[in-house]
């Protein structure tokens, strides 16, 4: 998950639970408000008729219905609330609003008004209508302990409701706009944050890579400007010392050139020399042995170097990869028998064309990569070859019946100077990365893997046409 997905999962969702819970809690309060509001109202101008009733009217129920008669027929908010009076048996006696005297109100705020004595509420949704309503009861009281009536006042609370809807609605919408804001605000530092920090991840890339030296470009602010500048000094950092480290070993290993030249020149003539004895013989054998190991690696550091710093060049003509791969076949088989060995080779039925490449350079591939087969497929004594074509790409798989590799050795076996824990013989350790470095040049691929049942796998995959190739059969020199 990205860097902005996770900032919407874990700020954007908590900013809109926080801002719906809050609205809610406002509605509810509003709601609340206005309910309480309204129920004093009611409550205060009840308490008042039915004080007047109690210490002034009262004294017998013929006088209460009277005077609540001639109360009713009075009454000026007819166009907002309903007047009631209720006998205390609960039976409606008088509305303001035309409703059948003698049905029964069935509220509890009418029962409750006359068990108590004290003026009760309710909230609920009328019998008859299902309109939702407010009702105020109070109990008008003879002689300090005897109810002779209730009265009520009720109210509808649609426009109360109403007024209360649209309120929400109004918090809401400013919830939503502030949910905007923050959106937008966040979206644009976030932006400010993840386009630096995918340049810094892809140039980073790049230079773990071996692109040493480039640097991320722009002007970058506040922590990820000190980062990117820290960055860009450690890859011209780790550029300059490659540098120095390539210019070292090319000087080194041309220095080394001439004495071992002179080493093997002379190891070899005295070899001819019939009056040695099996001794002497002996310890000429190691030191050809090992000046010419000294010699590969000296080589292969040359090229190494010259990859590096941009001076290799591939001699591009069209070529007969199958010639070439035979010939590196029978120059090892000789060696393969040798060495108690034996090489299988399943050529391809069809024929296969001509590509483009340079031979020397394919030719030094095949023949690393069977020196590898040879060292570490040694105990299964088999090595096989196989060429053909596939997908515009000749492929040529070679495969040793030995140990294999170890998985957590395969992804660092093409990267230099890498020795693996079971390397057999010391090396420079980067042959294979030469190799790898000549089939990319070549617009191919090299891969190694581990085979079914066991031994590595060598797998080469050469394009059958290239644009660094002319038409014609004519060479095309490349620097790479």
């Amino acid at each position: 998950m990205g860097l902005r997905q996770r900032w919407i999962r874990n700020t954007i969702l908590l900013v809109i639970i926080a801002v719906i819970i809050a609205a809610g809690v406002f509605t509810l309060v509003i709601r609340n408000y206005y309910y309480a509001t309204a129920r004093a109202g009611l409550e205060a101008k009840v308490k008042t008729a039915t004080d007047f009733f109690s210490n002034y009217v009262a004294k017998s129920y013929a006088e209460f219905y009277d005077s609540a008669y001639r109360y009713t027929e009075s009454f000026k908010d007819a166009d907002k609330l309903e007047l009631q009076f209720i006998d205390p048996d609960g039976w409606l006696m008088i509305s303001s609003s035309g409703v059948t005297a003698g049905t029964t109100a069935n509220s509890p705020d009418v029962w409750d008004s006359i068990a108590s004595m004290q003026i009760q509420s309710w909230v609920g949704d009328r019998e008859l209508t299902g309109e939702r309503i407010m009702a105020v009861s109070a109990p008008v009281i003879y002689s300090g302990d005897r109810v002779v009536g209730v009265m009520r006042y009720l109210t509808s609370l649609d426009k109360l409701d109403g007024r209360v809807w649209r309120l929400s609605l109004l918090v809401f919408g400013v919830g939503a706009l502030v949910v905007l804001m923050i959106v937008g605000m966040n979206l644009i530092y976030i932006e400010g944050v993840i386009v630096p920090v995918g340049e810094i991840t892809k140039v980073s890339r790049r230079i773990a890579d071996g692109s040493y030296g480039i640097i991320i470009e722009g002007e970058y602010l506040d922590d990820i400007g000190e980062m990117v500048k820290s960055i860009n000094e450690m890859s011209q950092k780790i550029a300059q010392a490659e540098k120095v480290q390539s210019e070292f070993m090319s000087s080194v290993s041309h220095e080394l050139r001439t004495p071992l030249t002179a080493i093997i020149g002379w190891s070899e003539t005295i070899a001819y020399n019939d009056d040695l004895d099996d001794d002497t013989r002996r310890g000429l054998g190691i030191i050809l042995k090992e000046g010419r190991r000294l010699t590969k690696m000296v080589e292969e550091l040359l090229e190494f170097t010259r990859m590096t710093d941009g001076r290799f060049t591939l001699n591009i003509t069209k070529i007969d990869v199958v010639a070439e791969l035979e010939e590196s076949i029978s120059t090892y088989d000789q060696l393969l028998i040798s060495s108690g060995m034996e090489l299988d080779y399943e050529p391809y039925d069809g024929e296969i064309p001509q590509i483009p490449g340079d031979a020397n350079r394919l030719k030094q591939v095949f023949s690393n990569v069977f020196d590898n087969a040879a060292k570490y497929g040694r105990d299964g004594k088999r090595i096989s070859v196989s060429i053909k074509p596939e997908n515009n790409f000749v492929v040529i798989r070679i495969r040793d019946y030995g140990a294999g590799i170890p998985e957590d050795e395969l992804p660092n076996v093409k990267k230099k100077f890498f020795k693996g824990k079971n390397a057999r013989e010391r090396g420079s350790g980067i042959g294979l990365a030469v190799c790898d470095e000549i089939v990319r040049f070549h617009g191919g691929r090299l891969d190694l893997s581990n085979a079914p049942g066991g031994g590595a796998m060598a797998t080469i995959r050469l394009p059958m046409k290239s644009s660094v190739t002319s038409e014609d059969d004519a060479a095309t020199e490349r620097r790479v």
